[in-house]
């Protein structure tokens, strides 16, 4: 057995067949909070992310709770395990650069602010569709054990979460929505779901779609033992 690029290649004695890694997409904050329960948090979901053989993708931050989970998961693993994506616009905000060499009003050369060898490999993309787009195909296009974890973080965090909950309910993925609960920092979100079921807005048998986690061992297992929802769309989505 041997891996390459982040793919895992088994070899029998008749053929020689390729088998992907299971694909992690992580939603973060770029910010670290206010509690160092949030940055432990990520560190703690590396070392699961390592130890079960998942290859991480995620917003392409060097910063906050996002460059946390990325260079963590990096030194356990290497930077094949790892994915950012992120967009042109957001690398002044998202990853860390020489002031003096992309100053206010200046063009910020990615070269000069991904440093690979330390949060893995970055694909520089032109907007956020094409960003959550791209980690959710690498969901998709890996083995089975991936999934959606959200650790905590702010508006865009949320949005990615939903928009990944909405597509599972819509049919356009199965995978897991795992909600880390630091600190019960997703504790409103778990309540706005049930209250949503008894105002009649969400079915009951969706109620399921997004499942919460209070440690990193316990992420592991959500998506190990994630059930789809009874009541998921059954659409036809590539269809002409």
């Amino acid at each position: 057995m041997a891996t390459t690029n982040g793919t895992t290649h088994t070899t029998s004695p008749s053929t020689s067949t390729p088998q992907k890694r299971p694909t992690v997409c992580v939603f973060c904050g770029a910010s670290p909070g206010t509690s160092p329960s949030h940055l432990a948090a990520a560190r703690a979901l590396a070392h699961v992310l390592h130890s079960a053989n998942l290859n991480l993708v995620y917003g392409g931050g060097t910063v906050g709770i996002m460059g946390e989970v990325a260079k963590t998961l990096v030194s356990l693993s290497g930077p094949d395990s790892v994915h950012g994506i992120i967009p042109k616009a957001l690398l002044r905000y998202e990853r860390s650069y020489i002031e003096d060499e992309a100053g206010e009003g200046k063009e910020i050369d990615p070269r000069k602010t991904i440093d690979e060898k330390t949060y893995g490999r970055t694909t520089v993309v032109k907007d956020m569709h094409t960003r959550k787009q791209m980690m959710a195909q690498e969901v998709s296009d890996g083995g089975a054990g991936g999934g959606f974890v959200s650790l905590s973080g702010g508006y865009g965090t949320l949005e990615e979460t939903m928009e990944m909950v909405t597509w599972n309910q819509l049919g356009i993925h199965a995978h897991p929505v795992v909600l880390f609960d630091v600190d019960g920092y997703w504790e409103p979100i778990i309540q706005w779901v049930r209250n949503s079921v008894g105002a009649g807005f969400i079915a009951e048998n969706n109620a399921g779609i997004m499942v919460a986690a209070k440690t990193a061992e316990e992420v592991l297992e959500r998506l190990r033992d994630y059930q789809t929802a009874e009541g998921r769309f059954k659409l036809k989505w590539n269809e002409k």
